[in-house]
């Protein structure tokens, strides 16, 4: 049997209750077509497959996969890909195989050291979410991310990252996880999530420009937004922008909530073009998004 990879970020899950909360969470039926990440000895895969149209797993670890075929051979429901989740086109790849596409949901317990990647290509970004969005996600997440996935404004976990992803799914904790429910146990404490992609109710007139803005605005999250913001907009002009959302010109980033973002947003492009930033948009895997 394959030993854990560290490089691969490898931890088994071994209780069985952690197991059934997800596969609760999921709440798959036999309509459904299922994305896992990572595999591993198939644990989870175990849980899925029985009660779900089908699966198709990505594996990046070569023995693993050999395991793993060896373990489902007789299952005609699981659809295999050795590879790196970030780099396989899944278009492509199931291109010859219509029973298994398209995907609706996706359960699965990821490598921690690439979340932002693999959200970003879940959920796409704000100024282009995925075309085809799934139902629902459900993740084994680093409990620190979990907890910034679903920080509400004004607590100290809420950061550009529950703004870019809040915008683009409504996210929900499902149970902490200790470090002992896996072998070998992590250096941190897990959480389970759900994620349901949906469009935001109240859009943002320039996605690229609340890209923009959130990514600046967090850059320092100690310091006023006002102050944040100085290399894109005039100070007067975000405090009267706060003004007009009744926040406090000297409101921290942290404590404007996902429609306050939108809403400056929307405000700034309003403004005449040459105060309308227009520069680099972020992605989830810059340090100030995780």
């Amino acid at each position: 049997m394959p030993r854990p990879r560290k490089r691969f970020g490898q931890h088994w899950l071994r209780d069985p209750q952690i197991l059934n909360q997800i596969l609760a969470a999921a709440e798959l039926s036999m309509t459904d077509r299922v994305l896992e990440i990572g595999p591993g000895q198939g644990v989870l895969t175990k849980g899925i497959v029985p009660f779900t149209q089908a699966v198709v797993a990505v594996e990046v670890d070569r023995d693993l996969v050999q395991q793993l075929r060896q373990q489902f051979q007789a299952s005609e429901r699981l659809h295999l890909i050795e590879g790196d989740f970030l780099e396989v086109n899944l278009t492509e790849v199931l291109g010859d195989y219509p029973h298994f596409q398209p995907l609706n949901k996706v359960v699965a317990n990821i490598p921690y050291y690439i979340t932002g990647p693999i959200l970003e290509k879940l959920l796409g970004r704000i100024r282009q979410p995925n075309p085809q969005p799934y139902e629902s996600i459900v993740l084994m997440v680093q409990r620190e991310i979990a907890d910034r996935l679903c920080a509400d404004p004004g607590t100290k976990a809420f950061n550009g990252l529950s703004v870019q992803v809040q915008y683009l799914a409504e996210c929900e904790l499902i149970c902490p996880v200790p470090a002992s429910a896996f072998k070998p146990a992590p250096k941190v404490e897990s959480a389970v999530v759900r994620l349901r992609p949906r469009p935001f109710p109240q859009s943002a007139t320039q996605p690229k420009l609340l890209e923009t803005l959130v990514k600046q605005g967090f850059s320092q999250k100690r310091k006023m937004l006002r102050n944040n913001l100085k290399s894109l907009l005039e100070r007067d002009q975000v405090t009267a922008a706060l003004e007009s959302m009744a926040l406090n010109p000297q409101a921290r980033p942290e404590q404007l909530s996902v429609e306050n973002w939108i809403a400056l947003s929307n405000y700034v492009a309003e403004l005449a073009p040459t105060a309308s930033p227009e520069t680099a948009s972020p992605d989830m895997t810059s340090p100030d998004m995780e």
